[in-house]
Parts: C-alpha cells; sequence; structure tokens
C-alpha cells in the first residue's frame, strides 16, 4: 500500500515561493451546429428507407463523458419513435466501468443517459455474439442484445485518439471494434498492440457492418468548448468515408495550448470522463507508448495532477502521464478498475503511479525541483481545471510577455498570488 504520508527530508526542504498568476483566455473557434432537431430529422429522412414499425433499435452508447451526447442521443429517439421503431439503449464501452454490466449502466446514467434521462430501456450485459475471425484470427464480437435487436445504431463522438495515429481514430469504426464487442472484443483486438490498430480497426469494423444490421451511426464532433460543432447520420455504406473525413474537422479544433513552453502543467482533475488516457494526450503531448509524429505542441517539461473527476468512478487510468500526484488522487482510485481497463487495453504503463505528495503544495515543489536550473520564481505554470476545458487557464506572471505578444491570447485579469488552505490544498483562483 502507499504510506498514507511521505516525508521527504532534502537540504533546505521543500517550501518554494511561486510566482504570481493571472487568466488568460487561448482564442479558439466558437462555430457550433445552430439547429440540432432540423439537422437529425433531415438526416433521419435520408439515412433510413426501411419500415421501422416495432423494430427493436439498439442504440450503443460509450463510457466517454460526451457532454453534448445527450440531446443528441433524445433527438435520435424522437425520430426512431415517430418511425414507429422501438428503441433501447446498450452500453457499448469495451471493458470500462470494471467490465461489469451493472458498472456500465451506472456510467450511462452518471451521464445523463439513464431510462429516466431517455425515456427508454437500458439493456446492459456483457455477453457477446462472436461475428467473424479477422485474417490473424482474431475474433470480432458484438454485443448479444445489441445483436438480436432488429436494428443497432452505433453512436459516437469522432476526435483524436489517445494513443495512435490512423485514418480512423476514436469515432464509429472504433465504436464497432471495440466498443460493441465489449470486454471480450475490446481484450482481443487490444493484444495485438495497439501500434497494430491502424490496421486492425477497420477490418474489424468491416467484419462488423457485414455481420450485423447496422441501420445508421450517429457521428459527433465538438469545438475546443466541449460544445456541439457538428452531429449528422451516417449510413453503413458512407461509415468509413465519414467517420475519415470527420476526424479531419476534430483534429481542426480540438483544444490545445497555445504557448511556447511550459515548466510544470498543474491539471486539477483528470478522468475517463475527460479522456480515455485521463488526461489528453493531445494536449499534454504524452501518449501512453512512443507514437511517431503525434504531437505538435508545446514541451511540458514537469505535469502535477491535483485529483480524479466524480464522473471517472475511481478509474486513473494515465496517471502515468503524470510527474507528480497526490495523495488525494491515490486515496480515491478504484484500483480493480482502473487495472481492468489497462490490462484489457494492453497498455500496462498507463497504471504506474508517478511520485506521490502528500499535499498540493508539496506536489508543486516536487514538479519544480524536477526543472533544472529554474529558479521557482522564474517557472513557467500554466494551471488548468482539465484537458477539456483550455479556452480559460491560468498561468504564472513570467508568461506575461508571450502573453502580451500572442493574438491568440488575451489576459482577462490581474496577477494572484497562488492561495493554499490549510491542508495546503491549491486554492481555485475564483
Amino acid at each position: 500500500m502507499i504510506p498514507s504520508s511521505i516525508p521527504i527530508p532534502l537540504p533546505g526542504g521543500l517550501d518554494v515561493d511561486l510566482p504570481s498568476f493571472f487568466k488568460v483566455r487561448q482564442k479558439f473557434s466558437a462555430d457550433e451546429l445552430a439547429d440540432l432537431e432540423g439537422r437529425i430529422a433531415a438526416d433521419f429522412k435520408k439515412a433510413v428507407t426501411v419500415d421501422l414499425t416495432g423494430k427493436s433499435v439498439a442504440i450503443g452508447l460509450g463510457s466517454r463523458g460526451i457532454r453534448t451526447q445527450p440531446p443528441v442521443v433524445k433527438a435520435v429517439i424522437a425520430e426512431l419513435k415517430a418511425a414507429g421503431a422501438e428503441p433501447f439503449v446498450a452500453p457499448t464501452m469495451g471493458s470500462h466501468a470494471g467490465g461489469t454490466a451493472e458498472g456500465q449502466q451506472g456510467i450511462l446514467e452518471s451521464y445523463g443517459l439513464g431510462e429516466a434521462d431517455l425515456g427508454v430501456p437500458i439493456r446492459s450485459s456483457m455477453e457477446v455474439v462472436e461475428l467473424a475471425k479477422l485474417d490473424n484470427g482474431t475474433p470480432v464480437y458484438c454485443d448479444k442484445i445489441c445483436y438480436e435487436a432488429d436494428y443497432i445504431v452505433v453512436c459516437n463522438r469522432v476526435k483524436p485518439h489517445t494513443d495512435f495515429r490512423a485514418v480512423h481514430e476514436s469515432g464509429l469504426i472504433k465504436m464497432m471494434a471495440i466498443g460493441l464487442a465489449k470486454h471480450a472484443g475490446a481484450e482481443a483486438l487490444h493484444r495485438n498492440g495497439m501500434e497494430r490498430f491502424d490496421e486492425m480497426v477497420p477490418a474489424a469494423g468491416r467484419a462488423f457492418l457485414a455481420n450485423t444490421n447496422v441501420l445508421f451511426g450517429v457521428a459527433i464532433v465538438e469545438n475546443a468548448f466541449d460544445k456541439l460543432l457538428h452531429a449528422e447520420l451516417v449510413t453503413p455504406e458512407q461509415m468509413f468515408e465519414r467517420d475519415a473525413a470527420l476526424l479531419e474537422l476534430a483534429k481542426a479544433n480540438i483544444p490545445r495550448f497555445l504557448f511556447e513552453g511550459i515548466d510544470v502543467l498543474v491539471i486539477d482533475q483528470i478522468g475517463k470522463d475527460i479522456s480515455g488516457a485521463g488526461m489528453d494526450p493531445n494536449a499534454t503531448g504524452r501518449p501512453s507508448w512512443p507514437v511517431p509524429n503525434f504531437y505538435n505542441g508545446p514541451h511540458i517539461k514537469r505535469i502535477v495532477v491535483r485529483d480524479l473527476t466524480e464522473d471517472t468512478h475511481g478509474n486513473a487510468s494515465g496517471i502515468s502521464a503524470a510527474d507528480v500526484t497526490t495523495q488525494r488522487v491515490v486515496r480515491k482510485m478504484d484500483w480493480t478498475a482502473t487495472y481492468v481497463n489497462i490490462v484489457t487495453a494492453g497498455v500496462i504503463q498507463a497504471g504506474k503511479l508517478p511520485m506521490v505528495a502528500d499535499n498540493d503544495r508539496l506536489a508543486m515543489a516536487m514538479a519544480l525541483r524536477g526543472c533544472p536550473l529554474l529558479e521557482p520564481e522564474d517557472a513557467r505554470i500554466v494551471r488548468v481545471r482539465n484537458t477539456l476545458e483550455l479556452d480559460q487557464v491560468w498561468v504564472s506572471e513570467p508568461m506575461a510577455a508571450e502573453v502580451e505578444a500572442n493574438p491568440k491570447l488575451e489576459r482577462l485579469s490581474e496577477a494572484m498570488p497562488a492561495r493554499f488552505d490549510n491542508d495546503e490544498t491549491f486554492l481555485a483562483f475564483e
């Protein structure tokens, strides 16, 4: 077990004088979809050419905390019901939530995607049906409940993946290959290694489409503010083409750091509802394994993680990307959920613990000591709530000149001192 307190007796101690901080706006595109219901209704008329009267339709929903997903799903359900269908929701999230049916249903409910929220049943099971075998013998599966429905609707956010680069990353194809394949399918595909996902995910997706009744896909793209940029219904015939095209749209709109370099990045919260990797490597440049040509953002010397989100339910996958974390994080960890997710994904390095500090002040001091030849008062420190909310961040005063010179950055406040409570918790600035 991790000791509840870890003394660090260094010459001179670990007390540091932190610089002051000020608030900065990073200027991203704020484009949004204006008429969601109208878009879904128009797409539904074009995409659905069969009589759905009395037909059961399984809507597969994943484990990501996609904030724009509930209204999209509600709009899709409304169209299905109007067409006479009998829709229901199934959790389609691979091995997440500890790999249990109850845990996966609980994840959906916590995201506002429960039965009372959507007005349709949730049917959750870990049972699967084997659909096919790929050329190398890898089995392709489908959630049994979804397979036995008359039709399947595949729903997912399209965005850059956290651990590989390919034509198809996070999106509709990966949802068919892994999400709808539940724990068994996720484990089978991940055994090939993440480095082969560029070929394995499309192959599994094609096998899934060829052996199931997919009615359509629901593709969601968000802007850098976590708002709905784009949503569309995609026919099975369009699935691969549109998934690839929407990935390029998503890449152009992901939140990122616009600074030249960061000495210490302080992240208030990480979690599976924020990113599959807890903190998005597309923002930090730290995937779980070395990925060629993955990142072109600023170099971040040290990362401090202060806490886990409530909606991650103790899953601390990706904590290894931090250099220092806190006892708070360790106390909240659900080790089983974390390890099931990580072992299934085959990226066991994602479960390694960074250095554990007793409190926030000590964590920041340790990170600063890990930056060679850097005086704390000169440190370029950035504090964020999480890696999804990067439009407004707090930065240290030594970054003032850069902020002033960059038209994509706007200073929003006067400098304020870093404040800690009696437990040495880094307090919010506002």
